[in-house]
């Protein structure tokens, strides 16, 4: 077995996550004690921990299929519609076939291309908006940047989901879904004692999660029922809503149907992996290049030599900025979105590393602690885009040293879209607008604090002053 810190009785290994340092950060010191394959106790579940690339390897790639599967979650089972989502629902024909239609139909790369006018749209809108603020007669305000961010990536997520069908539902579903993402985030005690009658019972948790879903589900129906109502429209494949509602008229060869049930699962799994993930990426690679002048006169020096001329920040030639590349990848090194992989069960007792890990076992990998290994990253602390030169390390999941998004079967499907989001904002406010931070506050004082969650994003929201470089902005 693995080696891990003393557990206590009952409480096994939760004592050892307890206190002011987040869980990714103090299971990073935990594997600096014990080494990068850790054993926990927590609550009745035994977890294992894995902290080095070499490891994530053979969990995630060698001995994939025997831990694709995810552990049964009381709190995940009640919100998404009891396994038909595809983050936390079970590996099976069930799962695969549903993944391939996320991969194929709803996030491959020509259904991310048509939704690149509302990205444009969206994004244009939001650099409009900062650029009256800078353009004021007064004195210029700061501008509360994180909350404009999440504002957009939930909108964008409204718009390739829902299309314009649903405007009444977009305000009143966004609370509803901060609070799942909030449920989901936790460490939930029923999720650790999930066979505890008196855990369900004394936390109260399943009846505030059965309402919360109860509230979900109501507004989603309604999406749908609209779509349908509009049979007309939906055959256009406008948003993806209506690419669910069109499999079922094609001969797609799943052996069974698509329900509402599974519709709603994924679409919510959407919003889950797409309305925060590339706000907080933004959030985070601004902070380091507010943190980072040398940085940031670089790269607006690049974004701003290959505009300029052509005085619109297309979408098409992003691929050609080559420094904006490696700002993104050395943020998400510092700053993975999820810093712990959502965890994954052992289907069979296996070897990995010399240890036995046990059938049922949770699997932990601590994408945070990898990205940060002084065994593969020189100054792995220091933000510092010009390691990635002379490195090619994609998104996918393929270099286990560099993994943001997961990798093997259960990577992140979509990446594309994610990515897409992040480089054209990015762009455009490194385009349009100089930053400065408020009160002349030193850069090198910037809080960067972290909040745990589903995403781990700034614990304090990044206000910044707006400089328009054009009268007209781009």
């Amino acid at each position: 077995m693995p080696p891990g810190p003393r557990k206590l009785p009952l409480l096994g290994n939760l004592h050892n996550l307890m206190g002011p340092t987040l869980p990714h950060r103090r299971l990073m010191e935990l594997a600096v004690e014990h080494g990068p394959l850790i054993q926990l106790q927590l609550g009745e579940t035994s977890t294992v921990v894995v902290s080095s690339p070499e490891l994530a390897k053979e969990f995630l790639q060698t001995h994939d299929l025997n831990f694709a599967t995810r552990p049964f979650l009381p709190s995940a089972a009640i919100l998404l519609y009891n396994g038909r989502d595809i983050v936390f629902g079970p590996f099976g024909d069930y799962w695969r076939q549903m993944r391939k239609i996320c991969v194929l139909e709803l996030l491959s790369p020509k259904r991310v291309k048509s939704f690149g006018p509302i990205r444009a749209q969206e994004v244009n809108e939001l650099v409009r908006s900062i650029a009256m603020i800078a353009a004021g007669e007064h004195d210029v305000q700061a501008v509360n940047l994180s909350g404009l961010l999440f504002s957009l990536a939930y909108r964008i997520t409204c718009r390739t989901a829902f299309g314009n069908k649903a405007q009444n539902q977009e305000e009143a579903f966004l609370p509803v879904l901060q609070q799942i993402m909030k449920a989901l985030g936790g460490l939930s005690l029923w999720d650790l004692f999930p066979s505890s009658n008196l855990v369900r019972l004394v936390s109260g948790t399943e009846r505030k999660l059965k309402k919360l879903h109860a509230e979900a589900d109501a507004i989603l129906e309604q999406v749908i029922n609209e779509h349908v109502a509009n049979d007309d429209e939906h055959h256009q494949d406008n948003d993806l809503v209506d690419v669910f509602l069109n499999l079922n008229t094609k001969n797609h060869g799943l052996g069974f149907s698509i329900t509402h049930v599974e519709i709603k699962a994924v679409i919510l799994d959407l919003f889950l992996g797409g309305s925060d993930t590339s706000a907080v990426i933004v959030e985070w690679a601004m902070s380091e290049l507010m943190k980072h002048p040398r940085v940031m006169e670089k790269v607006q020096k690049e974004v701003r030599k290959m505009f300029d001329a052509k005085l619109v920040v297309d979408e098409a030639d992003l691929d050609e900025l080559h420094y904006l590349d490696m700002v993104i990848k050395e943020t998400l090194r510092l700053h993975a979105p999820a810093p712990l992989i959502s965890p994954r069960e052992c289907r069979e007792t296996t070897m990995i590393g010399g240890y036995e890990v046990q059938a049922k076992t949770r699997v932990i990998v601590n994408a945070w602690a990898i990205n940060r290994d002084p065994r593969h990253w020189e100054e792995p602390t220091e933000f510092c885009p010009e390691r990635f030169i002379d490195t090619y390390v994609d998104y996918n999941g393929q270099n286990f040293k560099f993994i943001p998004f997961g990798a093997g079967r259960r990577v992140c499907p979509g990446i594309q879209s994610g990515m897409a989001m992040v480089k054209l904002l990015l762009a455009k406010l490194l385009y349009n607008f100089d930053w400065k931070l408020p009160n002349e506050n030193n850069s090198l004082n910037i809080d960067m604090s972290e909040e745990f969650g589903l995403t781990v994003k700034r614990k304090n929201e990044l206000f910044l002053i707006p400089v328009l470089r054009h009268p007209q902005p781009q």
